[in-house]
């Protein structure tokens, strides 16, 4: 796709902030939709057909990374097992909206590793800014409902942390690597990873891939199209015609479109110490975003 000439700072243009809202939209929803398929499928084997079909939908135009295959496996087990079976994982039992507020923490953990890797200085704003993320996801585990569900708590936030794991080790890849193709090779050699951790830990998968029902399918299908071709290509094009600085705010949005779903789709609760905690998370991040966008990747995946 011809990105076309780029633009000016501060000029996005009116189909260009549509697409934007629209790719946020895609991908907080997909907390909601993602929760959907998990109700009749394994989280591992849900996240392997994921991979599956997006290895299929963009192997075939993808390019060859030569002399970064190790690199592109360590990243895929970091993404694939370390970051979405956890984040799946807790996803079963956790709440969507409390998932879409949690997994927000990748951002102060990666500005967090950029100063540990990379001499990025934190700086005192910054540092209020991830006390304020941790501090209001930790409002919202204070909740009486949550109770019983703090270790998928805990596999949301490891998730999140692991997240900018891969945020350095994409980041150290040299030659870089485009997001297209970062996509489409950590899809092949995840599925294989995911697959046997399926069969290692999980049971009753064949059974449920037999009795899971349209809306399981549709949530793969959602993930895979939706979230990764269609997202993850309107998000590079973006980038292409735009400073990171431009477009990168917008992510701050995700958490409000996935209470959103949770709340509209799946009957969850809005409650006080959600809208608090949340309020407070994502203030945080909206700091370290709005401060030092190169803190996260924008290649890296998300849910």
């Amino acid at each position: 796709m011809n990105s076309g000439a780029p633009v000016a700072e501060g000029q996005l243009r009116a189909l260009d902030t549509v697409v934007l809202f629209g790719v946020m939209a895609v991908w907080g929803l997909n907390f909601a939709v993602a929760k959907t398929g998990l109700e009749e499928l394994p989280p591992l084997i849900f996240m392997a057909l994921r991979f599956l079909l997006v290895a299929a939908l963009l192997l075939p135009f993808a390019k060859r990374p030569h002399g970064q295959w190790l690199p592109l496996i360590a990243i895929s087990f970091t993404l694939g097992i370390l970051h979405f079976a956890f984040m799946f994982t807790g996803l079963t039992t956790l709440d969507a909206a409390t998932a879409a507020i949690a997994i927000q923490l990748q951002v102060p953990f990666a500005a967090l590793l950029a100063a540990f890797f990379f001499n990025d200085k934190l700086g005192w704003r910054r540092g209020l800014a991830m006390l304020l993320a941790f501090a209001g996801v930790a409002i919202i585990a204070g909740e009486p409902r949550l109770g019983g569900q703090y270790l998928a708590l805990a596999f949301v936030i490891f998730a999140a942390c692991m997240w900018s794991v891969a945020n350095v080790q994409i980041k150290r890849l040299d030659p870089p690597v485009d997001g297209f193709t970062l996509n489409a090779w950590i899809a092949v050699f995840a599925t294989p990873q995911l697959a046997l951790a399926s069969l290692l830990i999980e049971e009753g998968q064949v059974e449920a891939l037999r009795n899971a029902g349209f809306w399981a399918y549709f949530a793969i299908v959602y993930q895979a199209v939706a979230v990764v071709v269609v997202g993850y290509g309107a998000w590079y094009w973006l980038l292409r015609r735009y400073q990171m600085n431009q477009v990168m705010p917008a992510m701050l949005l995700i958490p409000v479109f996935g209470v959103f779903s949770g709340i509209v789709f799946l009957g969850e609760t809005l409650t006080v110490n959600l809208v608090i905690g949340g309020l407070v998370t994502v203030a945080g991040v909206a700091i370290i975003i709005l401060r030092r966008p190169k803190a996260t990747s924008p290649e890296a995946g998300r849910l």
